[in-house]
This record gives C-alpha cells, sequence and structure tokens, in this order.
C-alpha cells in the first residue's frame, strides 16, 4: 500500500490517481443521464409563449433587462419568503436562452406577473422612481410611443420550433391573428387564442387601443411570469410521492 508521501513526491503517479479518481466520478454522474429521457421533471401549466409574449420577451432582451433582473428563485427562505416559490427548471424549458442570470441589481422577476397592475407597469417603464423612488433602473419611455415591428411572427415560432419549442401547425398559422388578438378583448377568436395558449391574458396592456406598442408586448411578457404553474397542486402531488 503506497503511503502518502510516495504519491505526493511522485508527480506522475500523483497525476495518474488524480485521472483515475477524476475519470470514476466523472462516470458515475455522466452515465446516469444515458438512461434518462428528459432531466426535466414535467410540470402541469407549461406552455409555449404566445406571439404577443414571445415578442415581448424578445424587446426584454433586446433592452439588456435580464443584465439587472434575474429569473430564478433559489431554494432558500429568505428567496421564497420575498419571491415565492422557488423556480423549477420546466419554467425555463422554452426559453431560448434561458433567463436565469446571476446579478440581481433589480429584484427577480420570475415572479412578477399579476403582482403589479398594467398601470403600475406602464408608469414604471416610462418613469421607474414615479413608483420607486429609490430605483436606479433607466426609464423606457419610447416603448409606449413605438409601434410593435414584428416582420414575420410566425418565422419566431418556427425557429423556436426547431429548437424543441412544441409550437404546432395550428399555432403557427395563426400566429400574426393571435398577436393582434391578444391586445382587444372584442377580437373574434379570444377563445382559439386562449385554447391554444391557456392562461394567455387578453386586454390592452398599455392603456392605449390606437395602436399594438412595444410596451404592450412588454407588458404582457411580465404579467405572464410565474403565473402558468399551480403551485397548490404542484405542492401536493410532490407530497404524495
Amino acid at each position: 500500500m503506497f503511503s502518502h508521501k510516495v504519491i505526493e513526491k511522485n508527480s506522475i503517479l500523483l497525476l495518474v490517481l488524480s485521472l483515475f479518481v477524476v475519470s470514476i466520478g466523472g462516470i458515475i454522474e455522466i452515465a446516469p443521464l444515458f438512461y434518462l429521457e428528459s432531466t426535466i421533471e414535467k410540470v402541469k401549466g407549461m406552455r409555449p409563449y404566445s406571439p404577443l409574449e414571445l415578442a415581448g420577451r424578445d424587446i426584454y432582451i433586446r433592452e439588456g433587462c435580464y443584465n439587472c433582473h434575474s429569473q430564478m428563485i433559489r431554494p432558500l427562505r429568505d428567496e421564497a419568503e420575498r419571491y415565492g416559490h422557488y423556480s423549477l427548471a420546466a419554467e425555463s424549458m422554452y426559453d431560448h436562452p434561458f433567463q436565469w442570470g446571476s446579478k440581481r441589481t433589480g429584484p427577480d422577476l420570475a415572479r412578477v406577473g399579476g403582482r403589479y397592475s398594467d398601470e403600475w407597469h406602464t408608469t414604471h417603464m416610462n418613469n421607474p422612481r414615479d413608483v420607486v423612488p429609490e430605483s436606479i433602473m433607466p426609464g423606457y419611455p419610447f416603448l409606449a410611443k413605438t409601434p410593435l415591428d414584428v416582420p414575420d411572427i410566425k418565422a419566431n415560432l418556427v425557429a423556436n420550433r426547431m429548437v424543441g419549442v412544441p409550437y404546432t401547425d395550428e399555432m403557427l398559422e395563426q400566429a400574426a391573428a393571435d398577436l393582434r388578438t391578444q391586445v382587444d378583448p372584442d377580437a373574434d377568436d379570444v377563445d382559439g387564442l386562449l385554447e391554444r395558449y391557456p392562461k394567455a391574458q387578453v386586454r390592452d396592456f398599455d392603456g392605449n387601443p390606437a395602436m399594438i406598442s412595444e410596451l404592450d408586448a412588454m407588458i404582457a411578457y411580465l404579467q405572464m411570469m410565474g403565473t402558468l404553474v399551480d403551485f397548490t397542486s404542484y405542492d401536493a402531488d410532490a407530497n404524495k410521492r
């Protein structure tokens, strides 16, 4: 039996034994993954983004919101007390790329949906200090004045389907119409939209029915975050296992 002294004095032996130990650990960690169809637990309620929400997410990324706001609540007591149930992997399964983040200049937004009114978001995006005096976030007043320009929303859905988001052929064909319908409660196919995208919120988000603005899309995205999973039933199912 080799003593530590022998191993530590022989660099080649130390290297070989280190590689051997690391290889065993790697095999133990990696091998089970070959027998799993997915490492993401299926959670009831998750669905792909509606066309308007997807457009809002693109604006969120374009404006760099992820640099200051994470979308991942850690499984720690102080996190859960402030933000709500810890984030599940399934909640990001349709995100390309995901918005977990590692830095919080502002609060985590994983559960921001429904926490504030549309009017609050409209005021906040125009001038954050009107609702949060100590905020250092810049204002985005131009979002309310900029018409939402998505040259081909169907192509956006097609691209997402290519990387695994389960958009159906019907969703692709109705993409442009669904985008307009979500900001118009009086539209003809609201029921169809809700059938394709359960829990989608249908209304004029920015308070200006004269046009569909980038702010409409942004607020639609923000108001959806964290609202799809029923954590009451999720916890009950977890307790049964």
